[in-house]
């Protein structure tokens, strides 16, 4: 359970580290960035020409290049000490991913100069080759403490599950923990073994203070709520620096999701601060820990920093950009519809409640083979990666919401196995997981306050123009994409109670471009097919 925050802990901390502190560390840090080489609007979507020129784009390498090099040299010449790390997640989000596989993230990621990176789960989505040859093109460390890798011919030996890093004389201790589920939300393989995170990070805490480290930083990528537990429950961390829930903290942003740091109290009373600056490199984490001549932490405090448009792009970067740009501008920016209001594609939603997005994506599955007997279609919110404005929509566009070339994949299965693959949906709502069903050709309630498993109700299917109860034992025609058919996201049972099974169809963002299309100026909209009680 997480602990709940101790005011007066973190206040003596504060309070002790303005006279006590020996040895400062700034931490410059990233998480979740998705492939944005280029910058994103305020949908998370690649930003168009005008929008930029109208000073209304975020983050991009050439921008994070320029604001994280000159914090860490404006540090190091004021005698500063500081770390540039990264929670996790670089892979995967735009058509440079889809393009290069890892190799362009390798390369900005170079060329900024940073010191260590945790694995993501996003980066086994090309299987275990994919993160090999990403490892092939960096210089720095890229760690994780609870894989087991002793089966991989691929990794074993070069993912490490500690660092050492000496900064300003002293010894940083760096453990990571990547999230148990990545087996159900990429593509691991079976040599790839976890091991729980909280019992793999303080085995690891263990060993270094053994050599005598006695400042460890926790670089994760587990979400924010396991944060929390990982900085009660492992004795000897001495901060958290979080991924792959896209979470804000933040001392001043007015959307934020809680406070940066957010304080968490272990049994003895030692505040542990935990951080992590939304995804996308919309913002850089500045976290700043002191420490007084024993190694212990009496001061922390940082801010999530807004990379606007107030941050000059380095020319030379963004000229690499524009290179590595040319193959795919084209295809980028083909217009394939026009959208009459915004479609809500953001993580906060779908992942929780019905989102326009998801209706868009499932009535566009439905749509392509109903005439194949098929009644229901099930998109997983996970795998919905962005939002998109009102106006012209562009192939770019459709490829930033769906960049996992994921494909059609048709099958039959009873009612039963239905409502069991709703209730997987629901069943990790507090965490925000990917799993959460949007759905057409049926409707559900959910309800979060019941027991994972008990939480789905009223499951209502079309019988003609009507809806009735689905019937257990009935078989059903559904349609979804094949990372999900085939078990991803927990749907395993769609993977163990599939019948007919084709899982070859056209490529999901092709369809879902095509439906739009068909519209001649697409209504965004929400229809209660998901109600939440």
């Amino acid at each position: 359970m997480v602990a709940r925050f101790l005011a007066s802990a973190a206040v003596l901390a504060l309070t002790a580290g303005a006279a006590q502190a020996e040895f400062t560390l700034h931490i410059l840090h990233v998480n979740d960035f998705h492939s944005r080489i280029e910058p994103i609007n305020a949908f998370d979507s690649t930003c168009s020409a005008e929008e930029d020129a109208a000073g209304d784009c975020f983050g991009g390498v050439a921008r994070l290049y320029t604001k994280i090099n000159a914090l860490r040299d404006s540090l190091v010449q004021d005698g500063q000490n500081v770390l540039v790390l990264d929670a996790g997640d670089q892979f995967q989000g735009s058509l440079f991913y889809t393009t290069y596989k890892g190799a362009a993230e390798a390369e900005f990621m170079e060329a900024i100069g940073f010191d260590a990176m945790a694995v993501g789960n996003h980066e086994f989505d090309d299987g275990p080759q994919g993160l090999a040859d990403f490892l092939d093109l960096v210089s720095f460390p890229v760690i994780s403490s609870n894989l087991d890798l002793s089966r991989s011919n691929l990794l074993n030996g070069r993912i490490e599950k500690s660092l050492v890093l000496e900064v300003g004389g002293e010894r940083i201790g760096i453990v990571s923990a990547l999230a148990t589920d990545t087996v159900d939300t990429a593509a691991p393989g079976p040599d790839v073994l976890f091991q729980d995170e909280v019992e793999a990070l303080a085995a690891e805490v263990d060993a270094l203070q053994a050599e005598g480290i006695n400042k460890v930083i926790a670089l994760t990528h587990v979400g924010f709520v396991r944060d929390q537990e990982i900085a009660a429950e492992v004795p000897g961390i001495d901060a958290v620096i979080g991924g792959h829930s896209h979470t804000l903290l933040s001392s001043s942003a007015r959307d934020r999701h809680g406070a940066y740091p957010t304080w968490v109290s272990q049994e003895d009373g030692t505040a542990v601060p935990v951080v992590q600056s939304y995804g996308y490199g919309k913002y850089l984490g500045h976290l700043v820990l002191e420490f007084d001549a024993e190694g212990r932490l009496i001061h922390a405090h940082g801010d999530s920093l807004l990379i606007d448009a107030s941050v000059e792009p380095d020319a030379a970067i963004a000229a690499r950009v524009a290179e590595l740009g040319e193959p795919i501008a084209d295809l980028k920016a083909q217009v394939v519809a026009q959208l009459d209001g915004p479609l809500d594609g953001d993580r906060d939603s779908c992942r929780q409640v019905e989102c326009s997005m998801g209706n868009a994506i499932a009535d566009a599955m439905l749509a392509r083979v109903a005439d194949q007997g098929v009644s229901i279609a099930i998109q997983n919110g996970g795998g919905i990666r962005a939002s998109i404005q009102a106006g012209e929509v562009t192939m770019g566009d459709v490829y930033t919401v769906l960049p996992f070339q994921n494909t059609l994949a048709t099958f039959q299965t009873t009612g039963a196995v239905i409502i069991d693959a709703l209730e997987n949906g629901a069943s990790q709502l507090e965490s925000g997981a990917g799993r959460f069903a949007q759905v057409a050709g049926l409707t559900y309630t959910v309800d979060p306050a019941a027991a994972p498993g008990q939480r789905i109700s009223e499951v209502m299917v079309r019988d003609g123009q009507d809806w009735v109860p689905i019937d257990p034992e009935a078989t059903y025609g559904v349609v979804t994409n094949d990372y999900v058919r085939q078990g991803g996201d927990g749907f395993r049972m769609f993977a163990a109670h599939a019948e007919n099974v084709y899982d070859y169809g056209p490529d999901l963002a092709d369809v879902l471009a095509e439906h739009l299309a068909a519209a001649d100026g697409y209504e965004p909209y929400t229809d209660g097919r998901i109600t939440r009680k």
